[in-house]
């Protein structure tokens, strides 16, 4: 297989292959679980959430609600991990397998991240069990950056998830790229104080890109799904204003006061206009509950 590309054919697939597809002009891939049958198993935004950024809304274009003769159209309330035909998943795009247990030298060769691991991947039996599982619980509140479709996918095969805990660096291939790339153009600018020679500065910068990817790469821990589901670290976006803590969960708004359930609020009941007037400061306000689902 080639380094510069894992594209591969329908015929070659396996249940339990990780396979993505580019969107938008290569600028960024959406990653699922091949389950047989046609059919793949991946996690997207769940359509209550609001789209932000001008990033959101170019990544959720393939998300238009459009009946599919083959699996019908996504419920509303969707807990955001969905089980499509391979059509559906792919909307028009090319097919590729990602990749398990490669050499550093070629993970370092693949020059752009989410594309393959150095993790290996685990049983097929364990791989369906989770993919499974999380279809039906969800995988948490969709995040560009912190819990996405790679997230999910590279979860399933390797049982390896990353914490949002401070400090924490693990991160899913393409956002390390994304991020690695600022912090290698943020570090190497500081040394046209120092040299005017543009080839130290485009070697420091490349050494801070690839080191922050393996860096990331390594950043994440196994954790059995079950513990997942029942400690609700799959990908819990929290805000905190005083003593109460206001946590998205699943499908759910909740409010804590003083670590305890105060308010639970249906993110059906939410209203379209007020998630479009607050979407633009960052946060949600409805009623006497705060949600803020940040990237």
């Amino acid at each position: 297989m080639l380094i510069i590309s894992n594209r591969v054919s329908r015929s070659s697939l396996k249940p339990g292959d990780h396979i993505y597809t580019w969107r938008t002009g290569h600028c960024y891939a959406h990653h699922g679980i091949y389950v047989g049958d046609n059919r793949v198993i991946h996690f997207r935004r769940q359509a209550h959430v609001v789209r932000r950024t001008m990033i959101d809304l170019t990544v959720g274009a393939e998300e238009a609600e459009l009946p599919c003769p083959t699996c019908g159209s996504p419920p509303k309330n969707s807990n955001g991990v969905f089980c499509t035909c391979l059509d559906c998943f792919l909307w028009g795009g090319s097919l590729y397998l990602f990749e398990y247990a490669v050499s550093p030298a070629r993970f370092l060769a693949k020059g752009r991240g989410g594309t393959c691991t150095l993790a290996a991947s685990d049983p097929l039996p364990m791989v369906h069990h989770r993919a499974k599982l999380l279809l039906k619980t969800g995988f948490g509140c969709y995040s560009l950056f912190k819990n996405n479709c790679e997230d999910f996918a590279v979860y399933c095969k390797t049982g390896l998830f990353i914490e949002d805990e401070a400090g924490s660096v693990g991160r899913s291939g393409q956002s390390a790229t994304v991020i690695g790339g600022y912090v290698a153009a943020a570090l190497s600018t500081p040394l046209r104080l120092f040299s005017d020679n543009v080839y130290v500065m485009a070697a420091t910068a490349v050494g801070v890109y690839f080191a922050y990817r393996f860096v990331a790469e390594i950043g994440r821990k196994t954790i059995e799904v079950e513990d997942l589901i029942v400690t609700k670290k799959l990908g819990t976006s929290r805000t905190s204003t005083g003593v109460l803590e206001h946590v998205h969960q699943g499908t759910k708004y909740v409010s804590y006061k003083f670590g305890r359930p105060c308010k639970v609020v249906e993110s059906t009941n939410l209203g379209h206009i007020e998630s479009l007037i607050h979407s633009v400061v960052g946060s949600f306000y409805y009623k006497h509950g705060v949600v803020c689902c940040l990237l």
